[in-house]
């Protein structure tokens, strides 16, 4: 990884199973200079991560890279041991939830109830089976009141743990979120957290500029920065850190 030469990288240890790997990547905009530089990073079984950096420091690019929809100009992502490619990019999909920054984005169907068993239905699964998984995420979560109303009929935070349901209807093994607190008041932003910190998943990748929040649901940061990841460390440290992430445009009481 590359780091800030007047300021030395933070590192942490990690196990050695993998689950996400990204090696050297390189990723620019048509014309433009690249966004993220010699990116490279492990994600391990049972971490808990939060992908942090000021506005524009290209933490949804960086996402958008990890899921296929954009493609790097130079380097390598592997999902469980499968490199991320054109062939591979239907397997790669359903190991991973991805939740987009707007749950708009990923609720389109006349209802909620609708929105969960579209995944699993398009999946082969059967019409009863679908709807009796995604009316127990609903009572899980709380929204089983909800689930014959649409999206826009919905708070902001219902939205948001519809479009979650949504993705964990498929069962991923990887759970990827972009701003997954935008618009939610403090009590759903506890109940967010308290529903991401009991799923069975693999791995967790959490992009947010909430910081305290993310102190609550993830054990390990990366900071990232001028294109590249400058920092890799425990999340509680760097979090105490006030001067460190002030030079990463991450001031905590803000």
């Amino acid at each position: 990884m590359t780091s800030l030469t007047s300021h030395p990288q933070i590192s942490i240890s990690q196990p050695h199973q993998s689950v996400v790997e990204v090696q050297n990547l390189v990723y620019a905009y048509p014309d433009q200079q690249p966004v993220l530089t010699e990116i490279s990073f492990t994600l391990n079984v049972a971490d808990r991560v939060a992908l942090i950096g000021a506005t524009g420091s290209g933490k949804s690019t960086l996402l958008e890279n990890l899921i296929g929809l954009k493609q790097p100009q130079s380097g390598k992502i592997t999902i469980n041991g499968i490199p991320i490619a054109p062939n591979t990019l239907p397997q790669i999909r359903r190991q991973i939830g991805f939740s987009f920054q707007d749950a708009n984005d990923q609720l389109f169907m006349p209802t909620i109830l609708e929105d969960i068993t579209f995944g699993p239905r398009n999946y082969g699964i059967s019409h009863v089976a679908a709807k009796d998984k995604a009316q127990q995420i609903l009572a899980e979560f709380g929204l089983e009141q909800y689930a014959h109303r649409s999206a826009y009929e919905l708070s902001g935070g219902q939205r948001r743990l519809a479009a979650l349901a949504a993705i964990l209807a498929l069962d991923p093994t990887i759970l990827i979120l972009d701003e997954p607190t935008n618009g939610l008041d403090p009590a759903w932003r506890r109940h967010l957290a308290q529903i991401l910190l009991k799923l069975p998943v693999q791995v967790i990748l959490i992009a947010s500029h909430d910081l305290h929040w993310l102190g609550k649901v993830t054990q390990r940061a990366l900071v990232l920065s001028g294109g590249s990841i400058q920092i890799d460390s425990h999340i509680q440290p760097l979090l105490k850190d006030g001067t460190n992430l002030e030079r990463f445009g991450l001031p905590i009481d803000w």
